[in-house]
């Protein structure tokens, strides 16, 4: 007579479902079979846009801003003067950077991003926004509690350091301009690019360590 054992049972479903990718990939991979198999989109585009966004268009581009502005004082105060028209030396000019604002983190203030209506978000220079960037809770808290929400993301700022919150809208979006780390002297644009986090051009992290690179 079989048997049926519950444990057996749960132990195999975990084992399987541990192989299968995630629901949203789930969901995507099943709409990117559909649009190829009707011939609506070719798997070498697909492949070219997601290494357009991952590679070029994502937080990569904004490293390099940043990095520049850690080397060269005239673009550095071009890009808090009109961060629009000074990218444009980069290319990266786009509709979600038309009205592009830098602010630049120092050792008394500190600038966070967020988009309280819906999620706005410089995707030009920064590419797609992270989910909990366009979750309501952090809409809601970062404008609300800030200094909690940054604990959150292991901020810790003494009190003496300002919190200064930039509400992101269709019309104007912002880059936060990180502190450039310490013992980085005489490093390259490459370099310094590669210590630039998409966090902390949002603001959900301060300090960038130099080992890191």
């Amino acid at each position: 007579m079989t048997t049926f054992n519950s444990e057996k049972a749960a132990a195999l479903h975990r084992e399987l479902h541990s192989h299968l990718p995630s629901d949203p990939a789930l969901r995507v991979k099943t709409l990117e079979s559909l649009a190829v198999e009707k011939g609506l989109v070719a798997p070498e585009s697909l492949d070219a846009w997601v290494e357009t966004y991952s590679e070029h268009i994502g937080p990569k581009r904004g490293a390099q801003v940043v990095a520049r502005s850690w080397l060269d004082p005239a673009f550095r105060a071009r890009l808090l003067e009109n961060a629009a028209e000074a990218i444009t030396a980069f290319g990266f000019q786009g509709d979600a950077t038309a009205h592009l604002k830098a602010v630049e983190n120092s050792d008394t203030q500190h600038h966070l991003v967020v988009c309280t209506l819906c999620s706005c978000y410089p995707f030009s220079v920064l590419g797609m926004s992270p989910a909990w960037y366009k979750s309501a809770e952090y809409r809601a808290r970062a404008v609300r509690e800030p200094r909690k929400v940054l604990e959150e993301f292991g901020v810790i700022l003494p009190r003496d350091v300002g919190v200064r919150v930039w509400d992101s809208t269709a019309e104007l979006r912002y880059l936060v301009i990180p502190q450039r780390p310490a013992g980085t002297e005489g490093w390259t644009e490459p370099q310094l690019a590669a210590l630039v986090t998409r966090n902390a051009m949002i603001g959900t992290q301060r300090v960038l360590q130099a080992e890191t690179a």
